[in-house]
């Protein structure tokens, strides 16, 4: 029996699962948490994703009943964006600014005002936004220029852990393609965007990694650090990819279908054959982890928007959950737009949460119900904006991550979109996609082969209940769109 590693260092936490290579089978998990972060200020050293890393891997293979010599194979999905820069002895210059990091807002607005979003669409497939790389680099650059005098490797957060464990400078497209300056319909960097937007006096060539194809080894386990995890160093090592694309392969998300991911960030994707190129900066058109695409929209207020209800109303996620589903749908109900932390899709880094229709007979069964309406509606918008991009995503819709194992979650998506959602048996979605490249890899063989044969389960279907009408959508949208007076400030003080 082959034993593959699938890892998830996301933004709250790495995950680590150990699965059979052949079947797919779950053999034990561990879990070790990252240091939290709020924005508009948000970073992690990645120093402590190494060691979370290794605390996860030993609790899975206790779980197990194995060793770390009993891996044959790894493979690191990641929170996506954030710059890792390491100087020429491999060490880390700073804290690596995370995705959901909004103090670049500024420069985002003016890299999208000097190429202009039809011009950034055409180059990368997305128009930039705070949370892509090149806009933190960006940033750096103007507030902290020695940084960028020592960088000799800049590397994204699954690159830094595979980097550790093979000693190769290496990415893959799913991760490249949500930088801002790696074209993924051409296959091939943009250094003019960091010499225009970054700085002019860097080899930026020689820092970036090799970009690697989903079905391809990043190395073997090599380094030092490797054999300090136990692990023998003809272990292979995949390529690695984004969190959110790794979650495509572990559902074994198929043409048409649609994923709603909710998690600390809320994700709707699809996959697609062919490029999007969104200019109305809804969607970004990055590449998936098994050669096609995964059109996306990307939401920083997803479930923490419910944690935050429920902390208000005294309740746990069970409660709350009944709460909301006990509400009475009447259509002057409140309406939440929750960019409780600013917001990423809509470009709104500065914008807060605002409730309106509140009323003197407000309860709090209709206030828990405003806060999982407020996360869906969003969402939707979203899955409608990847349609009117050109997208198909008309398929049975799958809803995934922490806030799936809500029930009111998964009815209020049912009823805003009017049609079932599925849940499939999938615990970590992004974990289990990376042990799906992890198998491929060691098996030589085609990523979607495995992707398609470890294809979960449909473990229940949730029916529309109550129809969410034009009225709240009206009222929804008029909210959302509605400018805020202290808008646009991004000041870390």
């Amino acid at each position: 029996m082959g034993v593959v590693a699938g890892v998830d260092s996301s933004t709250q936490s790495c995950t680590v699962e150990l699965r059979d290579a052949s079947d797919g089978r779950l053999l034990g998990s561990g879990r070790s948490p990252h240091a939290s972060t709020t924005p508009p200020v948000s970073e992690q050293d990645p120093r402590e994703w190494w060691q979370a890393f290794g605390h996860a891997l030993g609790r899975a293979v206790d779980q197990a009943g194995l060793a770390a010599r009993d891996i044959d194979a790894v493979s690191v999905a990641a929170q996506c964006h954030s710059p890792v820069l390491l100087d020429d002895h491999d060490r880390v210059l700073r804290r690596a600014k995370l995705w959901n990091d909004t103090t670049s807002s500024p420069q985002a607005a003016r890299l999208v005002h000097e190429l202009g979003p039809a011009g950034w669409a055409d180059a990368v497939g997305s128009v930039p936004t705070a949370a892509f790389t090149v806009t933190k680099l960006a940033w750096i650059a103007e507030n902290e220029p020695r940084t960028l005098d020592a960088v000799a490797h800049v590397l994204l957060p699954h690159d830094y852990l595979t980097y550790r464990l093979t000693g190769r400078a290496v990415t893959d497209r799913s991760e490249a393609s949500g930088t801002g300056y790696y074209a993924a319909h051409t296959g091939s960097y943009l250094p003019k965007h960091l010499e225009r937007w970054v700085r002019d006096d860097i080899d930026w060539a020689r820092t970036l990694p090799t970009v690697l194809g989903p079905s391809d080894a990043a190395g073997h386990a090599t380094t030092s650090d490797a054999r300090a995890l136990g692990l023998r160093p003809d272990v292979v090592v995949g390529a690695g990819a984004g969190d959110q694309h790794a979650g495509a392969l572990g559902i074994g998300l198929a043409p048409r279908q649609v994923l709603y991911s909710l998690g600390t960030s809320g994700v709707v994707m699809t996959t697609s054959s062919v490029p999007v190129h969104d200019a109305s900066a809804w969607v970004d058109g990055v590449a998936d982890a098994a050669g096609g695409w995964l059109p996306l929209m990307c939401s920083l207020n997803c479930a923490k928007v419910t944690d935050t209800v429920a902390r208000l109303l005294g309740v746990d996620h069970a409660e709350l959950a009944r709460l909301a589903l006990a509400a009475p749908r009447r259509p002057d109900r409140m309406v939440l737009a929750a960019f409780l932390d600013g917001e990423r899709t809509p470009d709104r880094p500065g914008a807060r949460g605002v409730l309106a229709g509140l009323r003197s007979d407000a309860t709090r069964e209709e206030l828990a119900l405003a806060g999982f309406e407020g996360v869906v509606l969003g969402l939707v918008r979203g899955h409608q904006a990847i349609q009117a991009a050109g997208a198909t995503a008309d398929g049975p819709v799958t809803v995934t991550g922490g806030g799936a194992r809500s029930a009111a979650y998964r009815q209020v998506l049912a009823d805003v979109l009017g049609r079932p959602v599925e849940t499939r048996d999938v615990a970590e979605a992004t974990a289990r996609g990376a042990a799906v490249q992890a198998a491929a890899v060691l098996a030589g063989a085609d990523v979607r082969e495995v992707r398609d044969a470890w294809s979960p389960a449909v473990t229940g279907v949730v029916e529309p209940r109550d129809h969410v009408g034009e009225d709240i959508w009206r009222r929804y949208r008029a909210l959302a769109d509605r400018p805020q007076p202290d808008e646009g400030s991004t000041d870390e003080g």
